[in-house]
């Protein structure tokens, strides 16, 4: 389940399916919430998070082995979720709560603001062992977000970076303990939910148009 609900300005976004894996219905039910948020009139921000163990553990590939002849079409969608999350004309913060691995780590950075759990999970491209390349979208987030010599161990090497070491490699913003995870992204969203919408995602396309471009819009 994809719910969204209200702090104040902030929207909170919580994805609620276990390991949170893309798969059409999760796909269709996010961007459902990101279209009510867009259209919501006044000071706004967005914060996504998952639950438990998971914030998102990438894409569903059980679910992609079953609808092949779509495969390439779905694809297409995420690519474009990445490069809409790029965009967004509020202020995104992504509390990763849990492990975020894959297309769900290069979710997690495409917002603008990261805090991850200090303790437990795990920020990972495990491409490299799984033996197949990551997406020249999925590159293009990781290019436009990440220092470069982190990018490049990244995607080479499929570390998996715990929250102390995803901040000092420039993955994420901050960290906090597990009960203060969602509240200090709120916190962090909160203060920006007042830029002018128009301003910041022209920004925003100065910041990241070319991975945009990649990402598909």
């Amino acid at each position: 389940m994809i719910d969204l609900d209200r702090d104040s300005d902030v929207w909170i976004l919580r994805m609620e399916e276990g390991e949170n894996r893309f798969n059409r219905r999760w796909l269709g039910a996010v961007n459902a919430a990101l279209d009510r948020v867009e259209a919501a009139e006044g000071p706004a921000a967005l914060v996504t998070t998952g639950e438990r163990k998971f914030y998102t553990n990438g894409m569903d590939l059980d679910w992609l082995a079953t609808v092949s002849a779509e495969a390439d079409g779905f694809l297409a969608e995420v690519n474009r979720l990445f490069a809409r999350l790029l965009g967004f004309p509020v202020a995104t913060a992504a509390a990763v709560n849990g492990h975020a691995f894959g297309a769900g780590a290069v979710l997690a950075v495409a917002h603008d603001l990261v805090v991850m759990r200090e303790d437990r999970g795990y920020w990972c491209l495990p491409e490299a062992d799984l033996g197949f390349p990551i997406t020249p979208a999925m590159f293009a987030v990781i290019a436009a977000k990440l220092p470069g010599r982190t990018a490049q161990e990244a995607i080479l090497t499929g570390r998996r970076y715990g929250g102390l070491d995803a901040a000092a490699a420039g993955i994420v913003h901050q960290v906090a303990s597990e009960d203060q995870v969602l509240a200090r992204a709120v916190q962090l969203a909160a203060g920006l939910a007042t830029k002018e919408r128009r301003t910041l995602a022209e920004h925003k396309r100065m910041l990241y148009g070319q991975a945009i471009k990649t990402c598909g819009a």
